[in-house]
């Protein structure tokens, strides 16, 4: 059974909104006393939050559909749907959340941080709340939109200011062990850290975290081991601490070839920009740390490796975490390192927030949004006008179409928002096919230009639109049947004309006379 998951594919929904209500209030001796529909319920929405209790993403691996509840309908006598609640789902630090194409969503770094990952769809409006001085008694209401839904990646990157790095039994775990108050798992054999260990560090001022990365071998930025998949934990340290074995008893194993493995390793490997820091694992500051020292053999191998290491322009330390020698100094070397960085840091923000000004002249206005786009197509020779934009696309989720009086307020709609007028300059004519939206079931109207009239001359029952009711326009295969048939009654014709003119009626054939002219 898995025990720790630092990746995960998270397929999240919104809840739907409820339906609006169509109802009318009947009292005694009122028949009719206007509306009383309530309006439908917001679905709710999914969010990701850091509350600092969570450590890693497994429960997502074993649950990795995540609805929030739907928005309750409507009801007579102004009866509102609830709300439905919002889904809140726990994330550990560092946190970067991404879409299915590796898009960077959003980073969740610091205790508070939220992001909503799937939105609730809005509740539908009942016929009381669409009823106007045009429109008394709206026989429909608004449907609910659905909620979205879409995929996402969680991707845990540990948020740690030192990395320790270095082969198998090194002695990461022991050192994380020794200079904080993290007890990870330790033992003599290979590959015993399973998963990534933190620890915090208090060294005079200074407090940091200090994160290993298991199974580091030679391959690893090619998949080989544990490494690589843990690498990207340490992406957003300010420095690398080198852990060697110095008493190691493995053939062809030595300190300096052990560093040029784990260097290369760390030059292969391509930093993940999202993580806030660009800079390249192998040029970040680095410490090269010789461990083990209690031993004597391992004491003299430190001392006639430590030349190399400084010549090389790395500061030295040479450490036993059984004995707890040379620790304090490396804390402070450490500490050092990770109060340059913050510093660095704070500085380059400051500078960038100085840069960014924007001076607008006197009387400056943003130019009014553009709702909507149309695009003109062709489809079977004919052309098709394709409608884009989130407001018309909206409004059909919200139509009952089997209500003709909800398919003429939505005409309505289309046209205050100046669709029809698009259309017209566009050299739409009658009959055209007109396109809401891009996807495949969008849907799709023979446009017809008299729709556009008030909702004032409404005079049809309740759930009825007499602009609707009066257009008669046939189908295709009503219009191929109708042209078959005058087809064949000018042949008819002619055929009789041609019997007259045989029988002595007429003096010239018919079809003579056609080539004639």
């Amino acid at each position: 059974m898995a025990e720790f998951v630092d990746r995960v594919v998270l397929h999240v929904s919104g809840g739907h909104g409820g339906n609006g209500c169509v109802s009318v209030r009947r009292e005694k001796f009122k028949p009719l006393g206007g509306p009383n529909g309530g309006n439908g319920g917001n679905g709710g929405d999914v969010i990701l939050t850091v509350d600092g209790q969570s450590t890693t993403l497994l429960e997502y691996h074993h649950t990795p559909h995540q609805r929030a509840p739907h928005g309750d309908i409507g009801r007579g006598d102004m009866h509102h749907g609830f709300n439905g609640e919002n889904l809140v789902l726990s994330v550990p630090e560092g946190t970067v959340v991404k879409d299915k194409d590796g898009n960077v969503l959003a980073d969740l770094l610091h205790v508070g941080d939220e992001f909503i990952a799937a939105r609730g769809g809005q509740g539908g409006l009942g016929n009381a709340a669409l009823a106007s001085a045009k429109r008394k008694a709206p026989g429909f209401a608004l449907l609910g939109i659905p909620g979205e839904e879409r995929d996402i990646v969680l991707e845990l990157k540990s948020i740690a200011d030192i990395a320790l790095v270095g082969f198998p039994s090194a002695g990461k775990s022991s050192l994380i062990a020794a200079i904080s108050a993290a007890r990870p798992k330790i033992a003599d054999y290979p590959f015993t850290t399973l998963i990534p260990n933190l620890g915090v560090v208090q060294a005079g001022d200074v407090r940091y975290t200090v994160a290993d990365v298991p199974g580091l071998i030679e391959g690893a930025s090619d998949g080989k081991g544990l490494g690589h998949r843990f690498l990207r934990h340490v992406e957003r340290s300010s420095a690398l601490v080198h852990v060697i074995d110095c008493a190691t008893l493995e053939p062809g194993r030595d300190p300096i070839s052990d560093f040029d493995i784990i260097c290369g390793e760390l030059e292969n490997y391509e930093v993940d920009p999202t993580a806030g820091v660009t800079v390249p694992l192998h040029e970040r500051p680095q410490i090269v740390v010789l461990n083990k020292i209690d031993v004597p053999e391992a004491r003299e191998l430190a001392d006639f490796v430590r030349p190399e290491f400084e010549e090389r322009g790395y500061e030295v330390f040479e450490i036993s975490t059984a004995s707890h020698e040379g620790l304090r100094q490396l804390t402070f070397a450490m500490a050092k390192i990770v109060q340059e960085d913050r510093d660095q840091r704070a500085a380059e923000k400051e500078q960038a927030g100085e840069d960014i000004a924007v001076i607008r002249p006197k009387g400056f206005r943003h130019r009014k949004q553009q709702e909507f786009i149309i695009r003109r197509e062709e489809r079977n020779l004919e052309p098709l006008f394709r409608v884009i934009g989130k407001k018309p696309e909206k409004w059909i989720l919200q139509t009952d179409f089997n209500n003709d009086e909800a398919v003429g307020y939505l005409a309505d709609r289309f046209a205050r928002l100046g669709i029809e007028e698009e259309l017209f300059k566009q050299g739409a004519r009658a009959g055209d096919a007109v396109v809401i939206g891009e996807s495949n079931d969008s849907v799709i109207f023979d446009w017809e230009p008299t729709m556009v009239g008030g909702a004032e001359l409404l005079t049809s029952p309740r759930g009825t639109d007499v602009r609707l009711e009066e257009i008669v326009r046939p189908t295709r295969a009503e219009k191929r049947a109708e042209y078959k048939e005058r087809m064949d009654a000018k042949a008819a014709a002619r055929a009789e004309l041609e019997a007259e003119r045989a029988a002595g009626v007429w003096t010239e054939s018919v079809d003579a006379k056609k080539k004639n002219s």
